[in-house]
């Protein structure tokens, strides 16, 4: 036997959910975001985030997931939740409110294939079309929280090999600041930091004399992060 759901709040006004994932990627060279032509109107075929709304039987954090994975392919993405945007006009189709999220990854060949094939694309931060509603608020919002959660946390690390030279990361930390740092400063400051390991090995496929290698050191890190670490570059 079935229990009715009774609907105490039928009298009150309907607002709709929606979720919109902020997905950055590097690949090396620079953060890219990634972008769909909106598959509804208002403004069908125009740029946009990855999102939907949200389901009766679903969280917010599942229908991201959901999302993401039915318009891009992409699975695994671990996402952070940005803010709330409630401004009332902010969608001319309804009174919509949508729930942020963004992630930023390492890009990896098979996921340019894969979010293609979805009808997705990877754009360069700098080539960014205009996008639809207030996304571009989101993104440089979400921009704005990675960059603050750079100068406390190593998140860069995680999106380089194993092995990486100082130039390496100091190409995805500009990426994530969008400037440009001086070489001898950026240096000083993370070999100040201590938490690398200096290997014998050199990296020497942009230049004869090559650049030295360098891990990632968890366990210096950990015992630095106690003190109150501060990445800010």
């Amino acid at each position: 036997m079935s229990i009715q759901k009774v609907d105490y709040y039928a009298s009150e006004d309907k607002i709709y959910i929606a979720t919109d994932c902020i997905i950055f990627g590097f690949d090396n060279k620079s953060i890219k975001l990634l972008v769909f032509k909106r598959r509804v109107e208002p403004f069908k075929g125009e740029w946009s985030l990855i999102g939907s709304f949200v389901k009766q039987s679903e969280s917010v954090n599942n229908a991201a997931k959901r999302v993401l994975k039915d318009i891009t392919g992409l699975e695994n993405v671990f996402m952070k939740q940005l803010k709330v945007y409630g401004n009332v006009d902010r969608d001319p189709g309804s009174r919509c409110i949508t729930v942020g999220q963004y992630a930023l990854i390492q890009i990896e060949d098979q996921d340019i294939e894969l979010v293609e094939k979805h009808g997705a694309v990877w754009y360069d931060l700098d080539e960014l079309p205009n996008l639809v509603l207030d996304h571009n608020t989101l993104v440089e919002d979400a921009l704005e929280q990675l960059r603050r959660r750079a100068s406390y946390e190593p998140i860069g690390f995680n999106l380089l090999p194993e092995k990486f030279t100082i130039p390496n990361l100091q190409k995805l930390y500009e990426s994530i600041y969008q400037k440009k740092f001086d070489d001898r400063n950026f240096r000083k400051k993370i070999i100040a930091l201590d938490i690398l390991t200096k290997l014998d090995e050199k990296d020497k496929s942009t230049s004869k004399k090559g650049a030295f290698l360098y891990k990632f050191n968890r366990e210096k890190y950990d015992k630095l992060i106690k003190s109150g670490i501060n990445f800010k570059l």
